[in-house]
């Protein structure tokens, strides 16, 4: 399969693979049917290079590692390549809503190998730390105007303190100045390289289909509930202002243990019910 490459300028290779359409579903579906039927190559390679200006946007928000973003777009079109060739057309979504996982798998797994000797992301706590420490810390700042305890980090990522603070010492290593130079000619510094946290059309797109993915297959999913889990997915899961534990066991004289035990069984059962979401689940209650 021929995929262009990042050997110049980034502005060079954009050039390059935006000479690709972006296809419709229609067309997307015709040949994602050809190559899980036939094999074809040629579909294949279609399918990958109109999504490979997807890879750019998701390879973007990783750049504050300090990583090559080069080396992130290579390792996103991977991730992305392994999702065509998974692809299943028949289950009625969009190969980008699929292939992000992918995408993102791949490009943090080459994060988490590069960032150190020091063996970061053994586990999944420990990837979860490395990739939300700073979001999850900022937001605790935002929202008391103080530097957030460890025990205040750990109960956002339902982690021990002594991970956060282990992982804060192993980060701490890599501590670098913004205004440093980047590159052998230093003609650009890490702050040129900071991710932008405003929305583009690309990723409104993604968004977009990640939600009409879940949309178009949890009504389906909730029909595999009872009425108790149902009431509890969407009063609680779904809604905007969700019901509390207790006021969901005052509905049903149960006890607020109780009631957390079918919200978590209700939970497995959309898993199930929704394999290719997996943990993803989290989706329903945005």
């Amino acid at each position: 399969m021929e995929v262009p490459v990042v050997t110049g300028t980034l502005d060079r290779y954009m050039a390059e693979i935006n000479r690709f359409a972006i296809l419709t579903a229609e067309e997307e579906f015709r040949l994602a049917v050809e190559l899980k039927k036939f094999n074809d190559m040629e579909a294949a390679e279609k399918l990958v290079v109109s999504n490979l200006r997807f890879v750019v946007k998701i390879a973007h928000e990783y750049r504050s590692y300090g990583i090559k973003l080069a080396d992130l777009i290579q390792e996103g079109n991977i991730g992305l390549m392994n999702a065509v060739k998974k692809f299943d057309p028949y289950k009625g979504y969009r190969l980008i809503s699929y292939a992000v996982w992918w995408i993102r798998a791949y490009i943090q797994n080459y994060i988490i190998k590069s960032w150190s000797l020091v063996k970061i992301g053994t586990t999944q706590a420990q990837r979860k730390l490395f990739f939300k420490l700073s979001q999850a810390r900022r937001r605790l700042e935002g929202l008391s105007a103080k530097r957030p305890e460890f025990a205040e980090i750990a109960e956002t990522l339902g982690v021990r303190p002594g991970e956060i603070e282990d992982m804060e010492m192993r980060m701490s290593n890599r501590d670098l100045s913004l205004d440093a130079g980047v590159g052998e000619d230093g003609d650009s510094t890490h702050m040129d390289h900071l991710t932008y946290d405003g929305e583009d059309q690309e990723a409104a797109f993604i968004r977009k289909e990640e939600m009409e993915l879940v949309q178009k297959n949890i009504a389906g999913a909730l029909t595999g509930l009872n009425e108790k889990e149902t009431f509890i997915i969407r009063n609680r899961v779904m809604a905007d202002n969700p019901l509390t534990l207790q006021e969901i066991g005052n509905r049903y004289h149960i006890t607020r243990e109780r009631a957390r035990q079918i919200e978590k069984q209700a939970l497995r059962k959309l898993a199930l019910a929704i394999p290719y979401l997996g943990k993803e689940t989290k989706l329903l209650s945005r």
